[in-house]
């Protein structure tokens, strides 16, 4: 598998990743992304600012995506809650991370989180944040089991109530 920066020609691919995620999100009673976002013009900017990401397989097959930047996420900077790591420090975001419908529960969210822990590394930078639904457990059993921390509620751009983990990678 091969994590690397998403191109124009991968966004039709995205979105079938997505939207097929939220299909599934839909299916399991969780009301994220059931409101046009992520949408189109969000994975254009990603990519126009070298923050999308597509992990392929063997066979050169999108089969999961992934936003991941070092710059500061704006609804991170008020939390009902502590951050590990001061705000004022630099660390890395995800958004929007999904796998292909026949990819699930195969680890790869796992793998993908690791390699972005490998990039932050490199860059000497030392934590991960990342933000889920209330309701989706798999994701918040996801990040505890890789160590990430819950800090507390953070409200996304469009006033919705999130859960906020963070992982402090050394």
């Amino acid at each position: 598998m091969r994590l690397q920066l998403s191109t124009n020609s991968d966004i039709h691919k995205i979105l079938q990743i997505i939207n097929d995620a939220k299909v599934y999100l839909k299916s399991q009673k969780i009301d994220q992304w059931q409101h046009g976002y992520p949408n189109k013009s969000q994975i254009e900017r990603d990519i126009a600012n070298n923050e999308s990401y597509v992990l392929t397989n063997d066979a050169n097959q999108v089969i999961a995506t992934s936003m991941f930047s070092i710059r500061p996420e704006p609804t991170y900077k008020f939390i009902d809650g502590k951050w590990k790591i001061k705000e004022s420090e630099k660390y890395g975001v995800i958004h929007r991370l999904a796998i292909h419908k026949n990819h699930r529960k195969k680890g790869i969210a796992s793998f993908i989180l690791n390699e972005f822990h490998q990039l932050l590394k490199k860059q000497h930078i030392r934590s991960l944040k990342i933000d889920t639904h209330e309701d989706n457990h798999e994701m918040q059993y996801l990040v505890k089991k890789l160590g990430y921390v819950y800090c507390g509620i953070i409200y996304t751009e469009y006033n919705a109530k999130r859960f906020a983990f963070e992982k402090v990678i050394f």
